[in-house]
C-alpha cells in the first residue's frame, strides 16, 4: 500500500527574493564547489539568463528549500531539509550510456564550471495540486545527449538516481513502498525538446541537498515527479523504460505525467493548484491550472493525435 500524506502548513517566516540574493553576493567569493557537502554549504554559479528567463516572479528562496518531496530522506515537506546534511554530493560522475556512439562519463566539476550553465526560471507543478516557481541553473539536456551521439535504435532515455540508504535515511524504510533507487523514464524527443534541463543550481547557487544536488532533471510541462534528483546514470533505450511511481501504482501516475488540469488525479482534481509562497486573508491563493503547465506553444506538437486521457 502507498502510503500519502497532504502537506503541513507552511512556516510563516519567508525570506524574500533580494534578502537571499544579497546574501549570495556576501558569501559568494568565499564558497567552493568542493565544500558542497551539506545542503547548507552552496557555491555560486557561473550563470547567464538562458531564453525562458523572463515574465515569472519567483518563489521565495526559503519555501522552495524547505518544502520538498524527496523521499530518500522522508515523506513529509520538511524531511528533506532536515534529513540530508549527511549526504555527500561530490564528488559525483554522471555516464551516458546505452544505444549512443560515444558513451560519456562526466564529472561534475565539469558541468558545475561548464560555460553553458544558464538561468531558467520556470513555473513548477506537482501532481499534488500545488505550484511553485523555480529559477534554476543548468545544462539543457539536448546538448549532452549530442555529445553521446545518440544510436538510430534509441526511442527513449531511462535516467536513475543515487543508492545510498548509508546517507539517505528514506531508502531505509519501507513505508513508501518504493523499490530504490528512484527511476524515470522521457522519451528521447521530449528529453531533446529545448525546455528539459539538467539543474545543478537554483537561484545562481550549487542545488542543495533537499533540492536533488547535484544534478537534477528539471521537466516544466510534467508533474515534479517526473524531475528525479541526485541522477548518477542516464541510459538511451528502444523500449519505454520502467518508472519508479508508474511502477508503483499506475492507475494514478503515468508515464507521461503531463500537467492536464482536464484530467484528474484518481482522489482529487488538477483543475486549479495552490501557490506555495502566496498569502491571503484564507492561506496560500489557489490559481487555475494550465495545460502542460503553460509551456503548450513549445511542447503540444509532441503529443499531437495522441489519447492524453489514457497517455496521462
Amino acid at each position: 500500500m502507498v502510503l500519502f500524506r497532504y502537506p503541513r502548513p507552511l512556516p510563516s517566516e519567508i525570506t524574500p527574493k533580494e534578502m537571499y540574493l544579497s546574501r549570495r553576493s556576501l558569501i559568494g567569493g568565499a564558497a567552493a564547489f568542493g565544500a558542497l557537502t551539506t545542503a547548507a554549504r552552496a557555491a555560486a554559479l557561473q550563470t547567464h539568463p538562458g531564453p525562458y528567463s523572463g515574465g515569472l516572479t519567483p518563489t521565495p528562496h526559503d519555501d522552495v528549500t524547505h518544502y520538498n518531496n524527496f523521499y530518500e530522506f522522508g515523506m513529509d515537506k520538511g524531511d528533506p531539509a532536515a534529513h540530508s546534511q549527511d549526504f555527500h554530493p561530490l564528488p559525483w560522475t554522471l555516464e551516458i550510456t546505452g544505444l549512443v556512439r560515444k558513451p560519456v562519463r562526466l564529472d561534475i566539476d565539469q558541468l558545475l564550471h561548464s560555460p553553458a550553465i544558464e538561468e531558467r526560471i520556470y513555473r513548477m507543478r506537482c501532481v499534488e495540486a500545488w505550484s511553485m516557481v523555480i529559477p534554476w541553473d543548468g545544462i539543457p539536456l539536448a546538448s549532452l545527449l549530442k555529445d553521446a551521439d545518440p544510436d538510430p535504435r534509441a526511442t527513449y532515455v531511462a535516467f536513475e538516481s543515487v543508492l545510498r540508504p548509508s546517507e539517505m535515511p528514506g531508502q531505509n524504510e519501507g513505508l513508501s513502498g518504493i523499490q530504490w533507487p528512484y527511476v524515470e523514464g522521457l522519451r528521447l524527443d521530449e528529453a531533446m525538446n529545448p525546455l528539459t534541463l539538467l539543474a545543478l543550481g537554483i537561484y545562481g547557487e550549487t542545488l542543495p541537498n533537499q533540492n536533488g544536488a547535484p544534478i537534477r532533471l528539471v521537466v516544466p510541462w510534467k508533474y515534479g515527479f517526473k524531475g528525479i534528483k541526485s541522477i548518477q546514470r542516464i541510459r538511451l533505450l528502444d523500449h519505454e523504460p520502467p518508472t519508479t511511481w508508474n511502477r508503483l501504482a499506475s492507475d494514478e501516475y503515468g508515464f507521461y505525467a503531463n500537467v492536464n488540469p482536464q484530467v484528474d488525479h484518481p482522489r482529487w482534481s488538477q483543475a486549479t493548484e495552490r501557490v506555495i509562497g502566496s498569502h491571503s486573508l484564507f492561506g496560500a491563493t489557489r490559481q487555475p491550472t494550465l495545460m502542460f503547465n503553460g509551456y503548450g506553444e513549445q511542447v503540444a506538437d509532441l503529443y499531437r493525435g495522441m489519447d492524453l486521457r489514457k497517455n496521462f
